[in-house]
């Protein structure tokens, strides 16, 4: 929970970021706020807390600078503002009534960012850990920050704050008696990864893999990997770089970093003894002589453990952190969660590129399950022209699963059915399916199909909100157990 105390005061802020500041605060007190600064940051005027600095993004669904009035309304201390829209949005004359300040800035996502970077210059003695990715970030932060903080004060972005603005907010959720920060680096366009790595100054920074996740966006694996690799780009000769032994990308992520470089994975690991699968219950894992159960199941999660493990011995943890954290450690929602009711519903439904969906189906298929297997498989998103072949694979890895019945949602999907229908005609035994666009269809279809005791993957890219049919499907579901 972010401290009602100030973060930085608004004169050192603005010349910090070399701003205009215009006051006119007079004697306004704000709840929460001791003095001519801000407690908080906020670019939602519908959330933020009182003594707020009020960051105005222009996005593609509204501009910020239209909510200033209602942003000092609810509290806000400040707004940061572009200085061409002073005149535009009458920001002059609704801060001087409302007695608070501006402070005026050329690009108020730059401004935001920069002033991240000059808060967390704050704290030199903060040890900072950045990860990126194709797939995996948000569980290997998850994993690592569960792991360190066993032994340390530690932050880490909430949820999947790692965007160009969510990255540079959860930024001001460090305090000064935080020891690590585990921060997670998404990427939406080229040269964004950069531009985070700027804010960050990662100390310790970590490739999960390069896959086709945003494929859409950069046009290659190649663009993509060269974006990745920018995680590194603030070493001056010091920083830690972790890379996966066995990415295609390896070499070349590595080649040219200013600062150390490890390769990380099962082969690299001194300490990992013998492991052993335990289907939808996890993992068993012989770390150091310590027998681990890590709950999180399936080959990719565990390939997640290791790059958390790469980073916990680059700290170092004891192995008594290592054990305690992996057995803490659990899903995000929407990511590979096991919800046990009248079905085994596996709902990993945040996001999905090719990569993940075959990790999602071959531990599936590989379950030692009695009852029925059914795949609910929506759209992959964001990968552009490489969409209809992906969807073509997707359509052969289905067809030739261990799935009783196949359901298929969205448009991209039209693909993968097709591939799924000639096979079906060539009567080769391949799987049944079934194929909408429409949710409520699809709804209706599965409510029919599914009986008690089916095994239900739900896997589709976030814009799918498959997550919706949790309900029906699982029933009385049961949220993970905890086993520990």
């Amino acid at each position: 929970m972010i401290s009602s105390e100030l973060l930085m005061d608004f004169a050192g802020l603005s010349r910090s970021l070399g701003a205009v500041r215009l006051s006119f605060s007079g004697n306004i007190a704000l709840k929460g706020s001791s003095g001519s600064g801000f407690s908080s940051v906020s670019v939602d005027s519908r959330t933020l807390r009182e003594g707020a600095l009020f960051v105005a993004l222009a996005g593609s669904s509204g501009d910020g600078h239209c909510f200033v009035e209602a942003a000092f309304k609810a509290g806000a201390a400040a707004a940061m503002v572009e200085s061409s829209k002073l005149e535009d949005c009458n920001l002059v004359d609704i801060a001087k009534a409302m007695g608070r300040e501006l402070l005026v800035v050329d690009n108020t996502l730059r401004g935001l960012q920069d002033a991240a970077r000059v808060y967390l210059e704050q704290f030199p003695g903060l040890l900072k850990i950045g990860i990126t990715g194709s797939s995996g970030k948000s569980t290997t932060k998850e994993i690592t920050a569960a792991i360190i903080r066993e032994e340390k004060n530690t932050v880490m972005n909430p949820g999947n704050l790692n965007s160009e603005t969510g990255l540079p907010l959860s930024v001001f959720e460090v305090r000064p008696g935080h020891e690590a920060g585990v921060f997670e680096l998404g990427m939406n366009r080229k040269g964004e990864i950069a531009e985070l790595a700027a804010v960050l100054k990662p100390n310790i920074a970590l490739i999960t893999n390069i896959g086709s996740a945003h494929i859409g966006i950069l046009g290659s694996k190649q663009a993509i990997a060269e974006e990745k690799k920018n995680i590194f780009s603030q070493f001056a000769g010091k920083g830690i770089a972790l890379i996966p032994e066995d990415d295609e990308f390896r070499d070349f992520l590595a080649r040219g970093v200013r600062g150390r470089v490890c390769f990380y994975g099962a082969k690299s690991f001194g300490e990992l003894g013998e492991i052993r699968d335990l289907g939808l219950e996890g993992t068993e894992i012989r770390w150091g002589g310590e027998l681990i159960r890590f709950a999180m199941p399936g080959k990719h999660n565990l390939a997640d453990a290791f790059a958390a493990l790469a980073i916990a011995g680059e700290l170092p943890v004891s192995r008594g952190a290592v054990k305690r954290g992996l057995e803490a450690a659990r899903p995000l929602f929407g990511r590979g969660e096991i919800l046990r009711g009248r079905t085994m519903l596996i709902r990993d439904c945040y996001n999905a590129n090719p990569e993940s969906l075959r990790e999602a189906v071959e531990f599936c298929d590989g379950l030692d399950w009695p009852g029925r297997r059914v795949y609910v498989i929506g759209d992959m998103l964001e990968l552009g022209d490489n969409s209809r072949a992906a969807h073509e694979r997707a359509g052969g890895l289905l067809a030739a699963s261990a799935a009783d019945r196949v359901f298929l949602y969205g448009k991209e999907t039209e693909t993968a059915a097709g591939v799924m229908r000639a096979a079906l005609e060539k009567g080769e035994g391949a799987v049944s399916f079934f194929h909408t666009g429409d949710m409520g269809e699809l709804s209706r279809a599965l409510d029919a199909y599914v009986q008690n005791g089916d095994l239900v993957l739900l896997k589709g890219s976030r814009g799918c909100a498959l997550e919706q049919l949790s309900g029906m499907l699982a029933g009385e579901a049961v949220e993970p157990e905890d086993t520990r």
